[in-house]
């Protein structure tokens, strides 16, 4: 509908977008997504609090296997849990909706015995073939970590069954909760087990079981947790008789199915490819170039090292995504196509704005940050990666919110064929670039970097066609783009001033004091970001007043 100072217009005008955009913006902050969103972002925090020193506790070659019975699990638990506690929280929600009390009983059953099959054959293959999984990623010394996380896929997947049955009653906070516990046992336990056995003599090997000991013990006490919470908070719902019959299983478990199976098909490629890159990188460097199993596993712990600081921006984005999709379908759900386009270019500005200085300050100060978190490393291997990887966790960023704004607009399918694609490229980077000699190792980071820059790319294009209103990328980008190399030069600069006086640890805090400021300054004087933008944010609306951004 047009707006009343619209003259005729039929398109809405910029004043009914803003307000749309503001009231959207707003509201998506206070609601579950939010609350999911937050614990999410602080569990990642806390996952590179856990893996920074357990990598200098454990080594290069200790954090190697870890690394290596890690990616084993993934790919396990994504293909045993990704698709169906969404797939049981929407056949729940539906059943509540209806006053369907039976239906909702019969659906946790049903789904709580599948996951239960699940976990058990997850656990048991990884158990029963630990040796065999850990032989094909080249690295047999990681088959004791292997054997020591089986008995998490059990659990994981248990916890799966009551995180969906809440998340189907709209109650995200169990959840949250479960998620955060989980984290911070794993943290406290996994460090203290994995210095421990080292304290006792026994080798990197078992050091690193020890420390994925950690992670089955934080997935047991999560799942009690939930069970509690389950048994507190929705055993009188269960207990209440209602009329209505429920469903066949085999017919709930086909619906169930069908949600799950295309779910666990698209979030699947990312861990395929992070176990094929632990597969291909280990091999080929022992294959190709001749280097002997524990040298390879070395290397590559090196390299995972700092992939955990690289994963860190990425955890800033998870609020924003998590908000965009909600906002943009109110909008478009109001015919407001116009209100969604600025909710999009709002997210990507501020998305961009965080990201590119993140991305920029770990290239420039790679080889720094290194030396201060893991001194004992292999400085050039580690600092190169980081390096490289620096740059990617910029892309990463972007692919990001452009998975969001794409699922919002109803294209969810095409991010799917886009990491794939992505995928693809790494797999081809690493084979062409890790097995020559001058390179090795440091064409993994490159196969990255290739990876998401192509994906970031190709989302981009699409968002710019499939959306009535796209973003405008120059004045999305430029501005950030600018602010952030000024940054980079001045946090780089200022290391190098500082080093030679205060050492390598207070000279990296303060080349980001100094990056920080410039950066601050920057973005107030290039006006890069508006009032709208800044509504994103809680509190937001003052902040636009006391920095007088209009």
């Amino acid at each position: 509908m047009p707006c009343p100072c619209s003259s005729g217009q039929t398109k809405p005008c910029k004043s009914e977008g803003s307000a749309v955009l503001k009231e959207q913006k707003t509201n998506t902050f206070f609601g579950g997504a939010a609350i999911l969103a937050a614990s999410i972002a602080i569990v990642k925090i806390i996952g590179a609090l856990y893996k920074i020193p357990l990598g200098r506790i454990l080594g290069d070659v200790g954090f190697g296997h870890f690394n290596n019975a890690y990616a084993i699990y993934n790919l396990l638990l994504m293909v045993s849990t990704a698709g169906l506690p969404v797939a049981m929280s929407k056949t729940i929600s539906e059943a509540n909706a209806l006053n369907r009390g039976n239906q909702v009983n019969r659906v946790f059953r049903v789904a709580w015995v599948t996951f239960v099959i699940l976990g058990t054959i997850s656990s048991l293959v990884m158990f029963a073939f630990a040796q065999s999984l850990a032989d094909l990623q080249g690295d047999s010394l990681a088959a004791p970590a292997v054997r020591a996380m089986a008995l998490s896929c059990f659990f994981v997947c248990a916890m799966s069954a009551y995180r969906g049955y809440a998340q189907g009653h709209s109650d995200m906070v169990p959840t949250a909760v479960s998620q955060v516990l989980e984290a911070l046992t794993k943290l406290g336990v996994g460090l203290a087990l994995a210095w421990y056995i080292l304290y006792l003599g026994f080798g990197s090997e078992f050091s690193a079981a020890g420390a994925i000991g950690g992670v089955t013990v934080s997935g047991f006490v999560s799942l009690v947790y939930l069970i509690i919470h389950h048994h507190r908070h929705h055993g009188k719902k269960n207990a209440v008789a209602t009329e209505d019959p429920p469903d066949r299983p085999g017919h709930i478990l086909k619906t169930l199915m069908a949600i799950a199976v295309p779910i666990t098909l698209s979030s699947s490629v990312v861990p395929i490819t992070t176990y094929l890159d632990t597969v291909q990188v280990q091999n080929l460097l022992q294959s190709a170039l001749g280097y002997t199993e524990q040298l390879a596993v070395s290397l590559y712990g090196c390299y995972q090292k700092a992939v955990t600081i690289y994963n860190l921006p990425a955890a800033f984005m998870v609020s924003l995504t998590a908000c965009i999709v909600p906002a943009v379908s109110a909008a478009l759900t109001k015919k407001d196509a116009l209100g969604a386009g600025k909710i999009a270019e709002s997210t990507l500005r501020v998305g961009a704005l965080l990201a590119m200085p993140a991305g920029i300050g770990l290239a420039v100060l790679s080889g720094p940050i290194i030396q201060m978190l893991y001194p004992e490393t292999n400085q050039e291997v580690a600092s190169h990666c980081l390096f490289v990887l620096g740059i990617a966790s910029v892309f990463v960023c972007i692919m990001l919110l452009c998975n969001a704004i794409l699922q919002a607009n109803g294209r969810a399918g095409l991010p799917i064929w886009f990491i794939a694609i992505g995928s693809a490229v790494k797999l081809l980077v690493n084979f062409l670039l890790v097995q020559m000699p001058s390179i090795g190792i440091k064409g993994a980071p490159l196969g990255t970097l290739v990876c998401f820059v192509l994906v970031a790319v190709l989302e981009l294009t699409a968002i710019k066609k499939v959306t009535p209103y796209p973003p405008q990328y120059l004045r999305v980008f430029v501005k950030p783009t600018i602010a952030a190399i000024v940054m980079g030069a001045a946090a780089w600069a200022a290391y190098g001033l500082l080093v030679d006086h205060l050492g390598n640890t207070l000279s990296v805090a303060g080349a980001i004091v100094a990056g920080a400021v410039i950066y601050g300054v920057l973005v107030l004087l290039l006006r890069i970001v508006s009032r709208d933008d800044l509504s994103l944010m809680p509190k937001g609306d003052k902040l636009a007043k006391l920095l007088r951004i209009k």
